[in-house]
């Protein structure tokens, strides 16, 4: 009976854990695509909606699309079509069904690794239902976050039964002899690079779990200076992680490749973006903890002020130093700081990629070591102060609820495209990519004198935003103002000139404007981005024969 009610207890908080969360996002089965990237990545993108086949099993290796490469993501989208078509409700219960396997795994993990099972559920129940993970699950586009999580977690769990399996060769300890998988722990050390591999290809902000990996080494795993838990020389650790290091260069390099061609890398001054990655860094936290104002965007200002940014930096150092000082005592503040801190290096912003300065989606992986270090950090408390445990599991309660009502008023937000955005710019400031996609959201409903009202507050926002001097310049003409819309539209080909498909449209644009010189301009930058686009070629050819003047 003693032994049989751990596993009930554990069945139990599996039951509990994966039931609240499908309940949780159960609404979002019945919501539509979002405009916003969905597009791209599903409804618009033939490679995907004609499903699986050899053809697009090919491309999504292959291709560049989106600005990543990440052709698992790719594969998933497809098996989606093949099996639901463009049902957007289907699309979006895959997504659930990863999230809560991701959070089955997180507990599965954590108990594993640390033994803890009441600790570890309560770190997977607020990463089931924290608000800041509602992007992540209630939008299609992020599959690659669900995805590349479920492989992240699978090769954590690898790794830690490849670790627990090498400690009785170590050790060799008088313990009972090992199960015959066990006295092969390279095994499991493969799956977790298999693993690894399979994360690379779902997104690519999974490269730094090796760091992760060696702080598991450190805490909970105790394989730094700890004999008896199958102690290992810290350079036979980093030795053993080269494979996992490889991995992760060669997908940052194909990642920087592709996405510097695909034009996502923004220019931006080394100081500003260091001063945003210290800035995001701190609003991370602060969401974390009071999740509050979140949006589907956060526009970057182009500028922060110095105080701002300085206040951040010293507080993200004065919390760094905090943890180091506790590294012995409490070696799970600096591992989850550390986790915290070194998973989001992709996203926070050192490599400019897009108009935000940060963005929800990229807490999913990242949050779980602020949730350890809140955790761990609340039962240590318990335990120096036993008369504050009643405070404690009352508090803990009170988050959990709250986290539950909180992501159930942001999961409504995501039930169309004008809900969504115009609570973005409700939230946020300056926010003038929201406000283009709210004129977009406008425009497919037929709203045409809202959408213009809301792409000219875009435009006003930030004149150097291609995608919403366009939209306004093709909204401008659809009320009859050509003169007005062709400027826009000029302004949109100027800051558009290295993307060849975005140049060949605007050229189609300006030919059926009769303004053949802009259009001779976009079609000879779109064959110098692309020199071999036929496309292109042919309506040059055309636009020449048919007016030799505009040589």
């Amino acid at each position: 009976m003693t032994e049989a009610r751990p596993k009930n207890y554990f069945a139990l908080i599996c039951l509990v854990l994966a039931l609240g969360t499908a309940a949780l996002y159960w609404p979002i089965t019945s919501h539509p695509f979002i405009l916003y990237d969905d597009e791209a990545y599903v409804t618009g993108n033939t490679h995907v909606t004609t499903g699986l086949s050899r053809t697009n099993f090919a491309w999504a290796f292959t291709s560049g699309e989106a600005a990543n490469w990440h052709p698992l993501t790719w594969l998933s989208h497809q098996l989606d079509c093949s099996l639901s078509g463009l049902k957007a409700g289907r699309h979006h219960l895959v997504n659930v069904l990863f999230h809560v396997v991701n959070t089955l795994l997180l507990f599965i993990f954590l108990r594993g690794a640390t033994g803890a099972v009441w600790r570890s559920a309560l770190v997977a129940a607020l990463f089931a239902w924290h608000p800041l993970h509602v992007e992540s699950v209630a939008w299609v586009s992020e599959r690659k976050d669900v995805l590349s999580t479920f492989f992240w977690l699978l090769t954590l769990m690898a790794y830690v039964k490849y670790v627990t399996s090498d400690k009785w060769r170590v050790t060799r300890s008088a313990a009972p002899a090992p199960s015959p998988v066990t006295r092969h722990p390279s095994l499991f050390y493969f799956a977790a690079l298999f693993f690894f591999a399979c994360g690379l290809m779902s997104k690519p902000m999974v490269v730094t779990l090796p760091c992760v990996l060696l702080l598991l080494d450190w805490w909970p795993l105790g394989r730094v200076g700890n004999a008896e838990c199958g102690v290992r020389s810290f350079k036979f650790l980093i030795l053993e992680k080269i494979p996992f290091f490889v991995l992760a260069a060669a997908g940052s390099a194909v990642t920087y490749l592709v996405q510097a061609s695909g034009g996502a890398i923004w220019q931006t001054p080394l100081a500003e973006r260091f001063a945003n990655a210290a800035i995001a860094y701190a609003r991370y936290v602060a969401k974390t903890f009071w999740p509050s104002d979140l949006a589907i965007i956060y526009a970057h200002p182009e500028h922060w002020p110095a105080a701002m940014s300085l206040g951040a930096t010293l507080v993200l150092v004065a919390w760094t130093v905090l943890c180091v000082r506790q590294w012995r005592q409490k070696p799970y503040l600096a591992v989850g700081w550390f986790w915290f801190l070194g998973t989001l290096v992709p996203t926070i912003g050192i490599i400019q990629v897009g108009g935000q300065y940060m963005a929800d989606r990229y807490t999913y992986i990242p949050s779980i070591g602020l949730f350890v270090v809140l955790v761990w950090g609340a039962a240590d408390w318990v335990m120096i102060q036993p008369r504050w445990k009643n405070m404690v599991l009352i508090a803990t309660g009170g988050a959990l609820a709250g986290c539950l009502v909180v992501t159930s008023i942001q999961i409504f937000y995501w039930r169309d495209n004008v809900r969504l955005f115009r609570h973005a710019l409700e939230v946020t400031q300056d926010n003038y990519i929201a406000a283009n996609c709210l004129g977009t959201a406008y425009d497919k409903i037929g709203d045409h004198t809202r959408a213009l009202f809301f792409y000219r507050a875009s435009v006003e926002s930030r004149a150097r935003f291609p995608q919403s001097q366009y939209n306004y310049g093709m909204c401008l003409m659809a009320f009859g103002q050509k003169e007005e819309g062709l400027k826009h539209l000029e302004i949109a080909a100027t800051l558009t000139q290295h993307d060849p498909d975005i140049q060949c449209d605007l050229g189609d644009i300006f030919v059926l404007s009769e303004s053949w010189t802009n259009a001779m301009i976009c079609y000879q930058h779109a064959l110098q981005a692309r020199p071999n686009f036929l496309r292109a070629q042919k309506q040059l050819r055309q636009l020449l024969a048919n007016h030799p003047e505009v040589h």
